[in-house]
């Protein structure tokens, strides 16, 4: 059993898919800080200095100060701010992940259009060619209107 477990694990499409997870996750981090550190804190300045990792609606009815004071103390919270940042994370990723299939996709119809060249032919082939196209034209019956 463990023999088996081992040729599955080690066979190219497990461990293409391992890499591609890996990868994956750490593509996912990088968009997840671009968006909260890069995109996100020019947007909010635009809109009134607002930091949208905390906006949230308080469904406890007591006033906090922050989103942290109302997690603190367990108040039951809508944090649509998070949610407007996972959305743009989304968004990010689905416009790369489609660019990088229309890329594949480009590359893959090229070439199947790409001609095929036809095989060249063996030194056999061209020598028989060769006495074929003799053997022609010295068999080719007399022409009309010769006399012997």
């Amino acid at each position: 059993m463990l023999k088996e477990f081992k040729e599955f694990a080690m066979k190219g499409s497990v461990m293409d898919l391992a890499v591609g997870v890996i990868i994956g996750g750490a593509f996912g981090k990088i968009i997840t800080s671009f968006v909260e550190d890069i995109i996100m804190p020019p947007i909010g300045m635009l809109m009134g200095k607002v930091d949208f990792a905390g906006l949230y609606v308080n469904l406890s009815g007591t006033t906090y100060p922050s989103l942290d004071a109302a997690k603190k103390a367990g108040a039951a919270t809508i944090n649509y701010g998070a949610f407007l940042n996972t959305l743009v994370n989304f968004v990010i990723i689905a416009i790369v992940i489609f660019l990088m299939i229309k890329a594949m996709n480009k590359s893959r119809r090229q070439a199947e259009e790409a001609p095929i060249a036809p095989p060249t032919p063996s030194g056999q082939e061209v020598l028989l060619a060769e006495i074929r196209d003799l053997l022609k034209e010295h068999s080719a019956p007399p022409s009309v209107g010769k006399t012997l």
